[in-house]
């Protein structure tokens, strides 16, 4: 049975904060791989994604094109609407009933745990490998046993990058080189996303 790993999120844009999750947690969870899954309309988020699904496919498509341990999964958006994890997992489970799926989350996601949809059905579907990110503290003791018994930790490495602050750099023509991959910083720069200059 393979162990997957499975990287949701809008990626908007997808950022080395994520690539280093998501070999962090393939390393220390042991996965065969790691799904790279952009949300259609993120259910816990109080904004659309600035960049098209296409869009936002083709930058995760880039910044793993190296590993052969990365896969770019866009039934999400094929599938439009909210994307709620428990129809992810289902469909997932349907389509490779050999593979055992776990989400990998950051601390903030974890605290956010309780109020995903369905969780509790969630959670004797898929576990979840939990990361620490900078500046948001663990809560366990709020989680309830089903989730605790769910949840993996994994140490990694304490790297403050968010794609808010990727894009507000873009708007504001200052660099974000090396915070996304180069390809992806191409990209960007090419379609002049996120406000950036298109011009070199």
């Amino acid at each position: 049975m393979k162990k997957i790993g499975i990287m949701g999120g809008t990626f908007d844009p997808i950022h080395a904060g994520h690539l280093i999750a998501a070999e962090t947690a393939r390393e220390q969870a042991d996965l065969d791989e790691v799904w790279f899954i952009p949300t259609a309309d993120p259910p816990l988020k109080d904004r659309a994604p600035l960049a098209t699904g296409e869009r936002r496919v083709e930058m995760v498509r880039l910044a793993t094109q190296g590993n052969g341990s990365f896969r770019v999964l866009d039934i999400e958006l094929k599938r439009g609407g909210v994307s709620y994890s428990i129809d992810t997992v289902t469909e997932l489970r349907k389509l490779h009933p050999g593979h055992a799926f776990s989400y990998i989350i950051g601390s903030d996601r974890i605290n956010d745990l309780p109020r995903w949809h369905r969780i509790e059905e969630l959670s004797k579907l898929a576990g979840f490998i939990g990361l620490e990110r900078p500046g948001e503290p663990l809560r366990l003791t709020w989680l309830p046993d089903f989730l605790r018994d769910s949840l993996t930790l994994a140490k990694m490495p304490q790297i403050g990058i968010s794609s808010t602050e990727i894009r507000s750099r873009f708007a504001d023509g200052r660099s974000a080189r090396y915070l996304v991959p180069e390809p992806v910083y191409a990209y960007i720069r090419g379609l002049g996303l996120y406000g950036s200059s298109i011009d070199d």
